[in-house]
Parts: C-alpha cells; sequence; structure tokens
C-alpha cells in the first residue's frame, strides 16, 4: 500500500477541504453507502481552477485520510504527486460536471441498494413519502450505457441534467452535485430515504402518492426547518462529530 504524503505548499484552503472531504468517506462508510473499492465522491479544490479531490483507487472509503486523497486535474493528471491511482470511471463520469456545470462543487455517486433498485425501475423515484415529495419534479434520468469510460458519454449526461442537480442513472445508481460538500451530503441523505422508504413501501402494500398540490406546499416549507449555518451543515457536522469518535485517523 502507498503512503501517505505531506504537502507542505498546500493552502489552507485546501487543508480544509482535504479533511471535510476525508470526513465525509468515513461517514458513508458508516452508514453503509461504500461499495468496496468503488465509487467516488469528489471535490473541488478552492480557489484553484480545474483541481479536485478524489479518492485513491485500491482503498477502502474507511481508509481514506486528508492526506493519502489524490488531487488531479479536469484532464486527470496528478498534481499532488501521489502514487495511488485514480478510477478512470470516477474520473470520466466526475470531471465532466466539475469542468461544465459552474455550482457542482461536490459530485457524489453511489451504488447504494436502495439507489439501484429505484433507479432500476420505470417508474424510478415517486412521490410517495415525505422525503420523495422534496425531489418531485427535480430528478433527472440517463439510460445506463455501460461502465463511465468513454468521454463521448458526459455530452449526453450534461444534457440530461438540465438545470437538475440530482440524477437518477438508469439501472446502475444516483448522483448528487451541489455548490458545497455539506449540501451534497444531506441531498444524499435524503435521496437514499426517499429511495429506502419506496422500496420498503412496494413490500408493504399499494403506494399512495402524494398529491400535487401538497408537493407543492412542502416543497414550498421545508427550506424553513433548516438551521441559519446553512443546507446541510448542522447535519454534517453532527456526523463528523460521531465519527471523530469512532475513529480519528481520518484527519491525518
Amino acid at each position: 500500500m502507498a503512503s501517505a504524503i505531506s504537502f507542505p505548499d498546500a493552502s489552507a484552503a485546501e487543508w480544509e477541504a482535504r479533511r471535510q472531504l476525508a470526513a465525509c468517506y468515513r461517514i458513508f462508510d458508516h452508514m453503509g453507502w461504500s461499495e468496496l473499492i468503488y465509487n467516488h465522491i469528489t471535490l473541488r479544490v478552492p480557489g484553484e481552477d480545474g483541481a479536485f479531490l478524489i479518492n485513491p483507487f485500491g482503498l477502502l472509503y474507511s481508509e481514506v485520510t486528508a492526506s493519502n486523497l489524490v488531487k488531479i486535474d479536469i484532464d486527470g493528471h496528478v498534481l499532488d504527486g501521489s502514487a495511488y491511482p485514480v478510477n478512470r470511471a470516477g474520473f470520466t463520469q466526475h470531471s465532466v460536471f466539475h469542468r461544465l456545470v459552474p455550482d457542482a462543487h461536490c459530485v457524489i455517486h453511489t451504488h447504494t441498494t436502495a439507489g439501484m433498485a429505484v433507479s432500476s425501475t420505470h417508474e424510478g423515484l415517486q412521490p410517495t413519502n415525505f422525503y420523495a415529495a422534496a425531489f418531485a419534479g427535480r430528478i433527472a434520468y440517463h439510460d445506463f450505457e455501460g461502465i463511465t469510460l468513454r468521454p463521448e458519454e458526459g455530452e449526453r449526461l450534461i444534457a440530461n441534467l438540465g438545470d437538475r442537480r440530482i440524477m437518477m442513472l438508469r439501472n446502475h445508481g444516483t448522483l448528487v452535485m451541489a455548490d458545497s460538500l455539506p449540501k451534497a451530503f444531506l441531498m444524499h441523505w435524503m435521496l437514499q430515504r426517499a429511495c429506502e422508504i419506496q422500496v420498503a413501501t412496494g413490500a408493504a402494500g399499494t403506494p399512495l402518492d402524494v398529491p400535487a398540490e401538497v408537493i407543492a406546499v412542502h416543497q414550498r416549507d421545508i427550506g424553513g426547518i433548516q438551521l441559519p449555518s446553512g443546507p446541510g451543515v448542522p447535519d454534517f457536522q453532527a456526523m463528523v462529530r460521531l465519527i471523530d469518535r469512532i475513529d480519528p485517523g481520518w484527519k491525518s
């Protein structure tokens, strides 16, 4: 296993981003959202155009630390001297959004059981529960084309995304992006809950759709329950405290 390296020239903003992202990987592992050594959470490096952080290919999410995250440019070149490889599939997909979506500061792609199950249905996510109602009319869909290794698929991903920031990759999984990591984390958490409940509802009986007029009120009012620190910030901070009690090694 390659060793972590130090970055004496790294800015304070980069180190903060590294720690935030490393904590996020540990949280995802704790929540059961990891997929062996696969899938990715990527984060732009503040103040550096075209540079973002990605997990080292070959490590479990529970092994990710601030110093072993790999900094690459938008074309996949390693910028920090890391000895770790980068998963080509992850770079190909995530770089498209970091390059072409201005507010895609953080991009999350997962293969959770519930997310893949819902993405593999004709109906997709349905407005049948509290969390799903928040996403009604706000999810993009992209048909499965196989593993994301071909750059030309990026054009179709962007076209299908449009002005939305949540995507169901049909037969594949979920994709969430946001202008901050805490916001992306919260969106993923809510989407995961929506998918889990939809799968459970289907097993329990006949799903009951939330009426359109109620969805409109729900989406209007849901922002009113946020703390003033910003979308997802208190939620993410709470999970960082939890993960820090389990293993603070992610900070190194």
